[in-house]
């Protein structure tokens, strides 16, 4: 019988150490490995190449993805540029217009510098996907939820007119975790996530991983992690392990606070705008219905007053923490004009929705009571 989601986490690729007996996958802290004789390799030769906590990382994401292929790289934007990678100089990528500032830096700065080219439309609009399609479009890029305006991309219906274009469709799953959506199941190629959010869920690394079911882009991907090096090392790799150990748990406690969070902000009349999958107005519920199986523990905001009254709000914040990243055990808060989105510049920014005035909000798993608190002594402070 197959496997339920918080068995597979706790266990796919993770049988006891045969050497041993160990529960727990070693952490194996080596750079290279004993050859049985010269020129005769054993499994493992090299760290980079393959290291066997890395290994049992790899084959638990593949598992909690519903894919064959499980890669890990160093960080979520390593993660990111080796899948473009796949790509050649002349080729075209469409992506989400809302995708995250270190995305949209690693496309405009980075790899337009190496002849890729880019447009951006809002994939919510499967039409306008398919507008922006050109002879040589070999990739399309999204996110859903987006980053940070939480909008909702139709997988199924981009991946028809991926097919259609044989481009390849890669999904950012860092904002659901494979809990609550799982890309390939809708028609997606390759899925990608920043490891350093809820599969690790403790902000304690940096990691990055790509899933994948077809053959032909793994054994490519593959060659690329070891002859780039992008590769997390094998203290990090048991860290995401343990991490995802709990992932079922705490996406299910992320998920019940922010919905808790949402109707306190619902009822603030300082609060001009909710960005939130589970809004019960909200206009994509059923392409939500359809690929998700929660809301997640994600919302942003736009709230009145613009930059400065943000940041009056952020500063009086006592349990809420200002920082960038999101998807861990503690809830964070920031204000992506000024921090997560600063790289994009505010011309971009404003004409993709990004306002001085948007907070964004990642609820942790702490009491909702104490986080409600702290935003209702926070609003009434300014």
């Amino acid at each position: 019988m197959p496997m339920k989601f918080s068995t597979k986490a706790i266990h796919v690729g993770q049988d006891p150490d045969p050497a041993t007996g160990s529960v727990t996958t070693p952490v194996y802290l080596t750079a290279t490995y004993r050859q049985p004789e010269p020129g005769r390799e054993g499994r493992y030769v090299y760290s980079r190449t393959g290291n066997p906590t890395r290994d049992a990382l790899e084959r638990n994401l593949a598992a909690l993805e519903r894919g064959r292929f499980g890669l890990a790289f160093s960080s979520g934007m390593a993660a990111t540029t080796m899948v473009l990678m796949l790509l050649r100089k002349g080729d075209h990528v469409i992506a989400g217009d809302d995708v995250y500032g270190g995305t949209y830096r690693l496309f405009e700065q980075v790899l337009r510098g190496y002849g890729l080219q880019f447009s951006y439309v809002d994939a919510r609009d499967p039409e306008k996907v398919e507008k922006a399609v050109r002879k040589n479009t070999r990739l399309i890029w999204v996110e859903t939820p987006t980053n940070p305006l939480m909008k909702i991309v139709d997988i199924r219906a981009v991946a028809k007119v991926s097919r259609k274009a044989r481009a390849m469709l890669v999904v950012d799953n860092t904002f659901m975790s494979p809990y609550f959506q799982n890309p390939l199941q809708h028609g997606a190629d390759i899925v990608v996530h920043s490891t350093t959010k809820y599969l690790s869920g403790h902000s304690d690394l940096i990691g990055g991983a790509a899933i994948t079911s077809d053959t032909e882009a793994y054994e490519r991907l593959k060659f690329l992690q070891n002859a780039v090096g992008a590769v997390p090392g094998p203290l990090d790799s048991w860290l995401v392990l343990r991490g995802v150990k709990t992932l079922a748990l705490r996406m299910e406690r992320h998920d019940l606070n922010a919905r808790k969070i949402a109707e306190f902000l619902g009822k603030q009349p300082r609060v001009e705008k909710i960005y939130y999958p589970g809004l019960q107005e909200h206009p994509q519920k059923a392409v939500i219905k359809k690929q998700m199986r929660g809301y997640g523990g994600m919302i942003s905001f736009e709230l009145k007053g613009g930059m400065a009254e943000c940041k009056k709000l952020l500063m009086k914040l006592r349990i809420f923490t200002v920082a960038e990243s999101l998807g861990a055990v503690e809830s964070l808060i920031e204000h992506p004009a000024s921090m997560t989105h600063a790289s994009v510049p505010r011309p971009a920014r404003l004409a993709r929705g990004i306002t001085d005035s948007l907070i964004r909000v990642s609820v942790g798993i702490e009491d909702a009571e104490d986080l409600l608190g702290d935003l209702d002594a926070a609003f009434k402070g300014i």
